[in-house]
């Protein structure tokens, strides 16, 4: 593990004569979750009234960022303050690189770059950072970060508890109902029925009871709405219904250069999984109530990247944004980003410049008054929470994969409104102005040349001092193959997906039973 010192400047925090304690934190993440995904931010068909109450009564960073459009390399950066080039996470962990990628069998014309296998060792956490200055530290949920044998856990990265965290990026053992046959959770009878999101919560409450007395860093990261996606009858109902009330349309998919991408939101089961994990939510910001610990806790929440339109089970619609979960536009990576700092007074409400997960490392350390002295990539968001100066710098992406959900190998850059995207199999770009074109619909490269090659060449001088590794061109690589194996895969996937839709919003749906079947009458 790196040694990095790291001082804290604030620890008690002087105010009219009276010492008060230092701030706890709750880091909130909710996995694949759309930037429009709640009622706070534009939803008309999913309800999140507790998620939202983060929002209104913090601050929403409107152009808020994962550091990646897959789930392990931003979730390494949220704790380490890194991007992925730098930690070396670059996709997520069990994805096929190299010649093994063949094995898929989508005959594209890259072999995507080898990756790291999980969270370095010499980088340091969050977690390690609280742990130094006696906080109680606790995880519950996802982790994705490692394996026991690796051991990569989150008890092997500075948290002292861990609820549910090991090396599966969704519930695939157990699903989203109890038992849930994780090897970190201990399934009890009286739980039969019970949420995946609920007994993470309740896991959370208790373990901020025991420890209320005590400065705390809590990360709760949900497997929801991670596919496979499930919710009880109930909810179904309930959706199902608001789907037919709102407009079912003829179609609920068009296609885009390899996979159908969903257009509405109005898939029921999506929606009860997401109102599942905001009455989870909803059970945590209780209890700190009870606890009064509401004025003293700086809640974050956050996604780890965008929501899944494609791919998956194509579970929701990212418009008016482009794309979703591993793609290369803004639906990709923009999501739901709130801080709620109760210490600061007249907090700025709603804030519209660009920021990335990365960013809640210096940002948290410096609310807790801890001086943080490593060199991080992200910047500290206190100076806009403040609102104060902030000065304008470029952001950058690098995705050396093919996204499951339909998504090219790319590098990005943003700067601003500007936003430019190279793209590895053929070298071109693509550029943006966001401002005026938020939907990336129109590429404004040819009639912007020098905005092009400014940031072109920034991007490379990036892609180039981060030591950022390249797709290699697959030497048995058939266009005309692979042109026709996507014409029929295209055809079959729009045509399932449509089916399924269509049988989910049918008054005569039914799943299987080893879900719905585990819910208590």
């Amino acid at each position: 593990m790196r040694i990095i010192s790291f001082s804290l400047v604030l620890f008690a925090i002087w105010s009219c004569g009276k010492v008060t304690t230092p701030p706890n934190f709750l880091l909130i993440v909710v996995d694949d979750l759309g930037h429009k995904d709640l009622s706070v931010t534009g939803s008309d068909f999913y309800e999140t009234p507790n998620i939202d109450r983060i929002a209104h009564e913090g601050t929403h960073f409107t152009q808020g960022h994962a550091n990646a459009s897959v789930c392990s390399p931003s979730r390494a950066s949220l704790l380490t303050g890194m991007y992925p080039t730098v930690h070396g996470i670059t996709d997520w962990i069990g994805a096929k690189y190299g010649t093994d990628w063949r094995s898929v069998g989508r005959k594209t014309k890259l072999l995507p770059s080898n990756y790291v296998k999980h969270l370095p060792f010499e980088m340091t956490t969050l977690a390690e950072v609280f742990k130094t200055q006696q906080y109680k530290t606790f995880f519950a949920g996802k982790w994705h970060l490692g394996s026991m044998e690796q051991q990569s856990l989150p008890t092997d990265h500075g948290f002292e508890t861990n609820k549910g965290g090991y090396h599966r990026g969704g519930p695939y053992s157990g699903g989203y109902f109890s038992p849930f046959n994780n090897p970190f959770l201990e399934d009890k009878t009286e739980e039969k029925g019970m949420t995946l999101s609920m007994k993470l919560a309740l896991e959370t409450a208790d373990f901020i009871k025991a420890n209320n007395d005590k400065p705390f860093f809590v990360y709760l990261s949900f497997y929801a709405v991670h596919a496979p996606i499930q919710t009880t009858k109930e909810k179904w109902i309930k959706y199902q219904k608001k789907a037919v009330n709102q407009g079912i349309l003829e179609e609920g998919f068009e296609m885009e250069k390899r996979l159908p991408i969903r257009i509405k939101q109005d898939n029921p089961v999506y929606a009860g999984l997401l109102e599942q994990t905001d009455e989870a939510v909803g059970h945590v910001l209780n209890t700190l109530d009870a606890l009064k610990l509401n004025d003293n806790t700086v809640v974050v929440f956050v996604s780890d990247n965008g929501g899944v339109s494609a791919g998956d089970d194509y579970a929701t619609s990212n418009l008016p944004l482009r794309g979703g979960k591993g793609y290369q536009w803004e639906a990709g990576t923009r999501i739901p980003f709130f801080i709620k700092a109760p210490q600061i007074q007249n907090v700025l409400k709603k804030v519209n410049i660009p920021v990335t997960g990365a960013d809640l490392f210096p940002t948290l350390l410096e609310l807790a008054g801890i001086e943080n002295s490593t060199d991080v990539d992200g910047k500290s968001l206190v100076p806009l929470l403040k609102k104060e100066d902030f000065e304008e710098r470029s952001l950058f992406w690098h995705y050396p994969h093919y996204g499951n959900q339909g998504g090219d190998p790319s590098a990005i850059i943003r700067k601003g409104d500007w936003k430019l995207i190279h793209y590895f199999e053929d070298g071109k770009n693509e550029l943006y102005h966001l401002g005026e074109d938020m939907g990336e619909a129109n590429n404004i490269i040819d009639r912007h040349p020098e905005e092009g090659m400014a940031l072109t060449n920034e991007l490379e001088s990036w892609l180039s001092s981060t030591g950022a590794k390249i797709p290699e061109i697959d030497p048995l690589h058939n266009e005309e193959e692979e042109k026709e194996w996507l014409g029929k895969h295209k055809q079959k996937m729009k045509s399932k997906v449509e089916k399924r839709r269509a049988f989910q919003l049918s008054p005569n749906y039914l799943p299987n039973e080893d879900w719905w079947g585990s819910t208590i009458d």
